[in-house]
């Protein structure tokens, strides 16, 4: 009995996690997009208008973005059920914990069958991109060297301080905003 009520609790306790990170990860694309000029690059050339979707199988934890323009991302939250351009589902929510988790890389979990990409494989690779460069900025190298498959030799710290704290600082207002709406009675 207590060693079902422990794994009960585990697998809760895995699900709010994988919530929370693709919460912080949507609102963290939405304000790196903002930012950093690399990222700008990468998502300017997705056309106006693409859906991006994070997403644990069959119906679990999700994170939804859309291409504004200009390289802009905003983040349209986990409840969005309109068409999606292209979809990252990982089949389990312990893979999606393990990659969230920083124990395991993105690309590892696609080598291992963990997930799979409905969409156009290009632009999977190009938000794939767009998640590392985030992840080496907002992480310490040692936790983003385990989270992404080749750290950037070009992101210093004169470059990665100001990036964190500038995300960091637009993730906080934004999920704060967020935090608003939700208690707001209708």
């Amino acid at each position: 009995m207590l060693e079902n009520l422990t794994r009960s609790a585990a697998v809760r306790a895995r699900r709010h996690y994988v919530q929370a990170m693709f919460r912080f990860m949507g609102h963290g694309l939405e304000a790196i997009s903002q930012a950093d000029r690399k990222v700008i690059e990468d998502v300017r050339v997705l056309p106006k208008g693409f859906i991006f979707q994070m997403m644990v199988l069959p119906s679990g934890p999700s994170l939804v973005l859309e291409h504004t323009g200009e390289g802009k991302l905003r983040y349209l939250g986990p409840d969005y059920d309109g068409k999606v351009d292209l979809s990252i589902r990982f089949k389990h929510m312990a893979h999606a914990f393990l990659v969230l988790s920083f124990q395991e890389k993105t690309t590892e979990a696609f080598a291992n069958d963990r997930m799979v990409v409905d969409g156009d494989i290009s632009l999977g690779v190009r938000m794939t991109r767009v998640l590392n460069r985030m992840e080496a900025i907002i992480l310490p190298r040692l936790v983003a060297s385990r989270a992404v498959k080749e750290y950037p030799d070009d992101l210093g710290l004169l470059e990665k301080l100001p990036g964190a704290i500038g995300v960091y600082r637009r993730v906080a207002f934004s999920m704060i905003r967020d935090l608003r709406k939700e208690a707001l009675p209708i």
